[in-house]
């Protein structure tokens, strides 16, 4: 072979083997796992493949959980919608940004709140990475920040469809208008079919754009609006659970008299139904049936969307996470609401499917909402984002690293925290006062063993993991439902 011939060879191979490379990457790229990314609003662990309570049936969230990993002991940032999507969002905690009320989509990420100002939103990073974004429901507090999804599908306004006239609840309870807000609590059957709610119009989007074809991998995010009140949706769900066979939850009437005064004043929601009412009026059940029948109808849209998932090309290679903003309490506490630091107002569903997680495990180890956007991270492949404040649970879900050292951070308004760990939980208001539970003897939380010493090594120890950075309200950020909230942002902003 002389030496032309040798020359073209080489550079025949040189392009040969660029072209596989490119082909290679091409692949890869295309290989990458899509992400449905499913929000369900203040859905609490009555659902069965976690606590199953009061019959509850739910037959899709068990054929999700069948499908991946169920965490039964999950808890958010914040137990309001506003903080708590956003930190999920965003990656950070309420306490780095000061976002501890609700805050306009588009105010979030601004030049004025320097933890946020450049931040990268979830959707965003996997659209920065090849991915192609849609969105359609309640995801931030509304629904997104403009642009933030490729294609946006919106979302209905509000929490309807209403009827003319409320059935039960006038909205303002005992509150005070003008310095309570006016709670959207109600319930009933309406409307008269399933094609009325917002929520089955985002379904339908969501199949839709199931049976379409994409020339690169996608992040679809659906937000449910129920299971948020106003407790209303059709009849036959309200069929299926039938008021002779509701149970109630536990309820001590003076469960609050060992309480700090600043958690007594996160928890007074007068414009709320209380439990004392519920139980005289002989509502309790009803509300709880209701509640129980919302549950049933995000169950049964849920499965809609799987249905479509399984049917369409992409069944086989789909991330799918499942979370919820908060708990809601059902009377627990007093009340009929989020809005606390206690367990059933911290703790929500998380679920996550994907191709190579186990399928029916559950996991029982305190775990954050914030771990959603670095765990999603890497089950697609991802580089880690700097920026998250969260762990990756893919660690936890194949290998069950990190269990016995796992907890949960809750934060309402500046500096009041909650820390969950294996059997207790802590918490330290903004005045130093505390509250501390045992669950292995106290699973309801009525007893505060604050000021007793046989749990101080355990009380400094859970200490030492409350947040170090505490910043003041964000000017954006407000919480005008609860005065509370009012007067501290007003205090704590003019040091």
């Amino acid at each position: 072979m002389n030496k032309t011939h040798l020359v073209l060879l080489l550079v025949l191979t040189f392009i040969y083997s660029c072209n596989n490379e490119k082909k290679n990457v091409v692949k890869d790229e295309t290989s990458k796992p899509n992400v449905l990314f499913i929000a369900v609003d203040d859905l609490n662990n009555w659902i069965t493949p976690i606590d199953g309570f009061s019959n509850a049936k739910t037959p899709n969230f068990d054929r999700l959980a069948a499908m991946g990993v169920t965490f039964s002991n999950a808890h958010v940032q914040a137990p309001l919608c506003g903080p708590s999507r956003a930190s999920v969002m965003s990656g950070l905690r309420p306490s780095t940004t000061g976002i501890y009320g609700m805050t306009p989509d588009n105010k979030i990420r601004r030049a004025g709140n320097p933890a946020t100002k450049d931040i990268t939103f979830l959707p965003e990073y996997f659209e920065e990475n090849g991915y192609h974004t849609m969105g359609i429901g309640k995801l931030f507090h509304i629904h997104a920040p403009d642009s933030v999804f490729k294609e946006s599908g919106g979302r209905v306004k509000g929490f309807g469809p209403y009827p003319e006239k409320r059935f039960v609840w006038d909205g303002f309870g005992k509150g005070i208008k003008g310095t309570h807000g006016r709670t959207s609590t109600d319930w009933g059957a309406f409307p008269e079919n399933d094609t009325l709610m917002p929520d089955h119009q985002s379904v339908d989007w969501v199949v839709e754009r199931l049976n379409r074809d994409y020339n690169k991998p996608f992040f679809m995010g659906l937000g449910f609006l129920r299971v948020h009140v106003p407790l209303y949706v059709p009849q036959k769900w309200f069929d299926m659970h039938p008021l002779e066979s509701i149970e109630t939850p536990p309820y001590l009437a003076d469960d609050l008299n060992d309480i700090p005064p600043v958690g007594l004043q996160i928890n007074d929601l007068p414009m709320m139904p209380s439990t004392e009412w519920a139980k005289e009026s002989g509502e309790w059940k009803k509300i709880v049936q209701a509640y129980l029948a919302c549950m049933s109808y995000v169950d049964y849209e849920l499965g809609r969307v799987l249905d479509a998932l399984e049917q369409s090309k992409y069944g086989d290679n789909t991330v799918v996470v499942l979370w919820s903003d908060h708990g809601y309490r059902l009377g627990e506490k007093g009340t009929f609401a989020k809005h606390a630091l206690w367990e059933t107002a911290t703790k929500a569903p998380l679920m996550f499917v994907g191709p190579n997680l186990p399928k029916g495990k559950k996991i029982e180890a305190p775990v954050e909402m914030l771990s959603i956007y670095p765990t999603l991270l890497e089950l697609s492949g991802l580089p880690g984002y700097e920026r998250n404040e969260g762990n990756s649970l893919v660690a936890m879900m194949q290998n069950d690293e990190g269990l016995e050292t796992a907890r949960a951070i809750t934060t309402f308004g500046m500096n009041n925290h909650a820390i969950k760990v294996n059997g207790f939980r802590y918490i330290q208001y903004e005045d130093g006062t505390e509250e501390f539970y045992d669950h292995s003897t106290d699973p309801n939380e009525w007893i505060n063993e604050a000021n007793n010493p046989k749990f101080n090594n355990k009380i400094e120890s859970l200490k030492t993991l409350l947040p170090k950075t505490n910043v003041k309200w964000d000017s954006e950020s407000n919480y005008t439902f609860q005065p509370y909230f009012v007067e501290q942002k007003k205090r704590v902003n003019e040091l």
